[in-house]
């Protein structure tokens, strides 16, 4: 079994969905410290003109040490009205703009205060969108024992373990932190994906790449967007 693990991503890029497609189970992992200007509760999309931009869920305020599965949403603003305003120059270029608008719509209707279940939701939408088995679990909820936990890389030769996992994949962009002699020992094949990215009509001048599978999605129907997901090397 092959075991890719995650943090619950909001709207994340493409390398994201090659890794969901490419295992046969994938763990949202929460139970970390939420790391301030990272990917949980936002991701970037084009401006109008030239660049790219954030878009996001609005959270709750929390202290520094709060984990990924205790963040809240804050509500009581407009966080998916202004995330609609500023995807409304995608309609003038975008060929599946009305698509991808109602999927985003499909997603934010779910009634949650937890910034983990609403990504859980979209990413479920996402590849039932574009055509790809989504077998998540949250590990929170999963109640797995995995022992004491010296340094974070461990956490993935443990969880692999404890789901008896012959293969763990895991972004290239996360080398450094694994000790291979640990997964070894453990009889468990490491794996790092590299996503090759290739360029798509943005129907403008110049590319932005690595944006949010939003972005993608506008310019791409679901086939030409599973042939993107299976572009990539094991480094």
């Amino acid at each position: 079994m092959k075991l890719a693990i995650m943090q619950p991503y909001f709207s994340p890029y493409l390398g994201y969905f090659s890794l969901i497609k490419h295992s046969d189970q994938f763990i949202l992992f929460d139970p970390v410290q939420h790391i301030r200007l990272g990917w949980i509760e936002r991701n970037r999309i084009l401006k109008p003109v030239e660049g790219w931009q954030y878009i996001g869920v609005s959270l709750e305020k929390h202290s520094r040490d709060t984990l990924i599965k205790e963040l809240r949403i804050k509500n009581n603003t407009d966080w998916q009205d202004r995330i609609f305003r500023q995807l409304e120059h995608y309609k003038k270029r975008a060929p599946f703009y009305t698509k991808v608008i109602d999927l985003l719509h499909a997603c934010f209707e779910k009634k949650t205060t937890s910034i983990v279940k609403l990504n859980e939701k979209c990413l479920s939408l996402v590849c039932e969108y574009i055509g790809i088995e989504f077998r998540s679990q949250i590990f929170s909820e999963m109640n797995l024992e995995v022992g004491t936990i010296k340094h974070p890389g461990e956490w993935a030769v443990r969880i692999s373990e404890a789901m008896n996992a012959s293969t763990y994949i895991n972004p290239h962009g996360g080398m450094e932190i694994f000790n291979k002699q640990e997964f070894g020992d453990a009889k468990i094949e490491l794996k790092f994906m590299q996503p090759l990215l290739s360029e798509y009509s943005q129907r403008r001048p110049a590319f932005e790449p690595g944006l949010s599978i939003i972005d993608v999605m506008m310019f791409n129907n679901e086939f030409e967007i599973r042939d993107m997901i299976d572009e990539f090397k094991y480094v």
